[in-house]
């Protein structure tokens, strides 16, 4: 049944991602996106890496949609149709795909127990979960236990970013406020 449950769900993926690179309507790729993430945080859920998906979810499919609706609304929601052909961007990404396949020939093969890996920080983990009697999924032991600090500071980040948003939108506020206060008076003195 999960098995299922992953199929659809990769489905969808693939779909939404279909959809995304097709939409000339910006608010449109930004809803969808925010779709996106949220599948990506019920895949996660069905992986049981229940911590990771709770950070999809607010991160991807709660701040980020905030964040890029509240741009849409300072730029426009209509994306203007390119000068130029498509040719440089599909060589740059081509040359990327690339590079990236060419590099990770020589990793080795996924799931293989000697690769370097398994051989350092996996086996004190492994260790220490069963002495600390650390939560049944491991990977939320190791973010708790081992990466609190860095999980605080990417919190602190996402804070920040949002803060800065905020304080943006805010001054624009004023700015409009400003101007139809001055054309007002303008009016009211002709």
């Amino acid at each position: 049944m999960i098995t299922f449950i992953q199929g659809v769900l990769l489905t969808l993926l693939a779909a939404i991602t279909i959809a995304i690179v097709r939409q000339r309507n910006l608010f449109g790729v930004v809803i969808l996106a925010g779709i996106y993430s949220f599948l990506i945080a019920s895949v996660m859920m069905v992986l049981d890496a229940v911590d990771v998906a709770m950070t999809e979810a607010s991160v991807g499919a709660g701040i980020s949609t905030v964040v890029l609706l509240a741009a849409l609304h300072l730029t426009g929601s209509r994306e203007y149709p390119p000068a130029h052909a498509a040719l440089l961007p599909l060589f740059v990404s081509a040359v990327t795909a690339g590079a990236l396949i060419w590099g990770t020939a020589e990793l080795p093969k996924f799931g293989v127990s000697h690769a370097p890996i398994h051989q350092n920080t996996a086996p004190k983990y492994i260790e220490d979960a069963a002495q600390h009697k650390m939560p049944p999924n491991m990977v939320t032991g190791v973010l708790a236990d081992y990466r609190g600090y860095d999980t605080l500071g990417e919190t602190t980040v996402i804070f920040t970013g949002g803060i800065g948003v905020m304080l943006i939108m805010r001054g624009r506020r004023r700015k409009s406020k400003g101007s139809d206060a001055k054309s007002k008076s303008r009016e009211r003195s002709a």
